[in-house]
């Protein structure tokens, strides 16, 4: 389905379909109550994308919503209740309730907000137009700012003027390059990227974690280029990421285009590597910084670490490496080298021929199994050789040998070798 196919109506969705929703929406839409679905599920629904979250919101207050929960036997969670929402059980799936809301008062990063039952109020308040969609309870869409109009025409615009929304919560910065990078077409909407370059050092008043969740869901759209491209231009990304500004972003376009032909899984930290110098102190700064979790500085960091590697490398040479060395920064290294050379491919031969032989690589390190060193320390012991030092650099020298035969002597043949290793 491409944006021009844009759907009117959710109510053939499985999700919306399902007994445990429509539990949730007769217990709400009753006794003067309404709920509406709002947010992704209707978004994605409209697309022809997958739904995730399904997401509500009503005109009832939150002490009223937990009331009728519980009358009609579910759990009830109050996730954010100072903000009017709670979470509904209903055999196992969690469903978030929210009260209408106006923002009494902001400061772009939290609000204080009022409770209300005027739906226009509550979808002005929001940030971007396709985010303010709701369904009622028989599956019409609810369009209250002209998020169907701009879904159809892949623009992502925020809701009345761009500014003020911004002023709100500066992360609707980044939600709007990711959103752009997931939804849009095209350019992005004029006023909403004139806004964001004029406001682009707000951001500094964002937690790491919230900037750096935003920068990773959106470089893990099918293609954020563009948006990154943008984000770039606006001076966006050198506000988040100065580590990018003198590095330049062109090779992200390159690892998008080998996933997307190859059948590699979107990877945000790929992405990021494309677009960043491998320094370990800078990214050992950049992890910090981010607060990025201690798998994602590991990788950022082995990466950085590993050289780079020799197109005319040996297959044997590379499984040693993979076995000796860190085998996801290998594969990281290869990745973006083989990227690298695809993307010169068109206009050189050289480059061509190249990136044949980094594929024929990177074949090797997908394939690649760690094998088990076949003699431990108590084998030693039983041929006599005498624990400490002597051990210790009797087991290295066999394990070199048994790596250079590319891992096929046997443990007979290494124990055969230990009265040739002199310790």
């Amino acid at each position: 389905m491409t944006n021009a196919d844009i759907v009117a109506s959710v109510a053939d969705a499985d999700w919306f379909n399902a007994p445990a929703l429509q539990l949730i929406l007769s217990l709400l839409n009753r006794e003067g109550g309404e709920a509406r679905i709002v947010g992704g599920a209707v978004r994605n629904t409209l697309m022809g994308l997958p739904a995730s979250d399904v997401d509500i919101a009503t005109t009832l207050t939150p002490d009223v919503v937990v009331t009728r929960a519980i009358e009609a036997g579910l759990k009830t969670v109050p996730t954010g209740i100072q903000h009017g929402t709670v979470t509904l059980i209903v055999d196992g799936h969690p469903f978030e309730v929210t009260t209408l809301r106006v923002d009494v008062a902001t400061d772009g990063r939290h609000a204080q907000v009022a409770f209300g039952t005027d739906w226009k109020q509550d979808a002005q308040r929001r940030d971007l137009t396709v985010n303010a969609l709701y369904a009622d309870a028989s599956g019409q869409i609810v369009d209250l700012v002209g998020g169907v109009a701009d879904l159809r025409a892949g623009r992502m615009r925020f809701i009345g003027d761009a500014t003020s929304r911004i002023e709100e919560d500066y992360l609707r910065i980044l939600r709007f390059f990711r959103f752009h990078a997931w939804y849009g077409e095209g350019r992005p909407d004029a006023d909403g990227l004139r806004a964001c370059a004029r406001l682009k050092s707000g951001l500094a008043n964002l937690s790491a974690e919230r900037v750096w969740a935003e920068l990773k869901k959106m470089l893990g759209a099918p293609d954020p280029g563009r948006a990154l491209l943008w984000m770039r231009q606006t001076g966006v990304l050198t506000e988040i990421l100065p580590e990018s500004e003198k590095w330049g972003i062109d090779a992200v376009f390159g690892v998008i285009e080998s996933q997307n032909a190859l059948g590699w899984p979107a990877d945000p930290l790929l992405r990021l590597m494309s677009i960043i110098p491998p320094d370990e102190a800078r990214l050992a700064a950049l992890a910090a910084r981010l607060k990025m979790s201690g798998s994602e500085k590991d990788r950022l960091l082995s990466w950085a670490a590993q050289p780079a590697i020799s197109e005319d490398t040996a297959d044997i040479a590379l499984k040693r490496d993979l076995y000796l060395r860190d085998a996801g920064a290998i594969e990281d290294r290869l990745r973006l080298q083989l990227s690298r050379c695809r993307t010169a491919a068109g206009n050189d031969d050289k480059a061509l021929l190249s990136a044949g032989k980094f594929a024929r690589l990177l074949a090797v390190c997908l394939g690649w199994v760690s094998p088990q060193f076949p003699i431990s320390g108590k084998d030693l012991l039983a041929a006599g050789v005498l624990s400490g030092r002597q051990m210790g650099e009797c087991l290295r020298r066999l394990e070199e040998t048994w790596v250079a035969s590319d891992f096929t002597l046997t443990r007979q043949q290494l124990l055969d070798k230990i009265s040739d290793i002199d310790t």
